[in-house]
C-alpha cells in the first residue's frame, strides 16, 4: 500500500522551499527528512526519523485528529531532534497514513506505532501524544508495555465524550462516515470543504490547508466516533512507568476538566499548564516546546 503523498527530499535543505500544487506555489516550512519504511504487512510508511541515534530517549510523536505529524509537531522539531531521537508519522487516514477498508480504531493506531518503531530497530520508547494522540499512547502502554519506557500526554483526556451532547455530536460523526463509506468523489470533497478546510483555510497558511486536503475523511469520521468511546479511567490509574502531563488551560477542544482527570488520575506525573487554548503546540510554540522539552526529560531523569 503506497502512501498517498509524495516525498519532498529537498525539505530539509533551506529554512522555505518552494513546492507546486496545483500550479500554485506553496511555501512548506524546513522539516526532517522522511523516508519510505516497509511495516511488516501494513505497508509502507512515510516517517521522518531526526536526532541523535544514540540518545537515551527514542520519542514516537502522536498526532491530533483532523491534523498530520508536520502540522502538529513541526515547531517542536528542532528542539526535540538535539536531545532525542525522533519518530514522527502519520495516522491511519490522516494524511500520508495508511489507508484500510476496515473500520477506524485507536487501538491499530497504537499497534501502528510499536510497528513503525520495531522497523526501525527501536525496542523501546516514550509515546508523545497529543490530543487524538493521547489515547493512542495510553492504548500503546496497555497493549504493548514492555515498549513504553514512559508517556507524555499533551492537551488530552482519559475520556471526551462526557455530556450528551457530545455523545450527539460523535453519534453525527459515525453517521457521516457511513455516509463517506459509499458517497462518490464529488461528496467527499464537499465533506472536506464543509467539515474542515472553509473553517480553517482563512486562518492556516497553505501549506497546511495542502495537508490537511490529503485526508482520507470517511476514515477521519470514523476516527471522531472512536474517539468519542475512548475512555480509559478504569485502566491509565494502574501506569507503571514515568509519565508527564501538558495541561491547555484555554482549550475549546479537550477541556481543562477532562485533562486534568488525567493528573487527578496519575498523581505523580510531571504537570505543566499553558496558558493557551488547543492550537497552542502551533500557536503558542515559545511557551509549548520548552514546557515538552521538560516533560520529557522528566520522564528521562526517572526512567529506570
Amino acid at each position: 500500500m503506497e502512501p498517498q503523498r509524495a516525498v519532498d527530499e529537498s525539505s530539509a535543505e533551506g529554512s522555505l522551499v518552494e513546492t507546486s500544487l496545483n500550479d500554485v506555489e506553496i511555501a512548506t516550512p524546513d522539516l526532517p527528512p522522511a523516508k519510505f519504511v516497509d511495516v511488516s504487512d501494513l505497508g509502507t510508511v512515510l516517517v521522518r526519523e531526526f536526532g541523535p541515534r544514540d540518545a537515551e530517549i527514542t520519542v514516537v510523536l502522536l498526532h491530533g485528529w483532523t491534523a498530520t505529524a508536520d502540522l502538529n509537531w513541526f515547531r517542536c522539531y528542532d528542539a526535540l531532534g538535539e536531545r532525542f531521537r525522533v519518530i514522527a508519522f502519520d495516522h491511519r487516514g490522516h494524511g500520508s497514513g495508511l489507508r484500510s477498508k476496515k473500520r477506524f480504531r485507536l487501538e491499530d493506531c497504537a499497534d501502528d506505532a510499536v510497528e513503525v518503531a520495531r522497523a526501525l530497530g527501536v525496542e523501546k520508547f516514550v509515546p508523545v501524544g497529543y490530543s487524538m494522540g493521547g489515547p493512542v499512547a495510553q492504548l500503546i502502554w496497555r497493549r504493548h508495555p514492555e515498549r513504553v519506557r514512559g508517556l507524555a500526554l499533551c492537551a488530552t483526556a482519559p475520556v471526551f465524550s462526557v455530556k450528551r451532547v457530545e455523545r450527539l455530536g460523535f453519534l453525527g460523526a459515525s453517521g457521516l462516515a457511513a455516509l463517506a463509506r459509499v458517497a462518490p468523489e464529488q461528496t467527499r470533497t464537499w465533506l472536506t470543504d464543509q467539515l474542515y478546510l472553509q473553517r480553517k483555510s482563512q486562518e492556516w497558511e497553505p501549506w497546511a490547508i495542502r495537508e490537511a486536503s490529503s485526508h482520507d475523511w470517511r476514515m477521519l469520521l470514523e476516527a471522531g466516533t472512536a474517539i468519542g468511546a475512548f475512555d480509559s479511567t478504569d485502566w491509565i490509574g494502574g501506569l507503571d512507568v514515568p509519565a508527564s502531563v501538558i495541561v491547555t488551560m484555554n482549550d475549546n477542544v479537550v477541556s481543562r476538566r477532562r485533562q486534568t482527570m488525567l493528573f487527578d488520575l496519575l498523581p505523580d506525573a510531571h504537570v505543566a499548564r499553558i496558558d493557551g487554548d488547543h492550537g497552542a503546540v502551533v500557536d503558542m510554540a515559545d511557551q509549548f516546546v520548552p514546557a515538552l522539552m521538560r516533560s520529557i526529560i522528566s520522564i528521562e531523569e526517572r526512567v529506570q
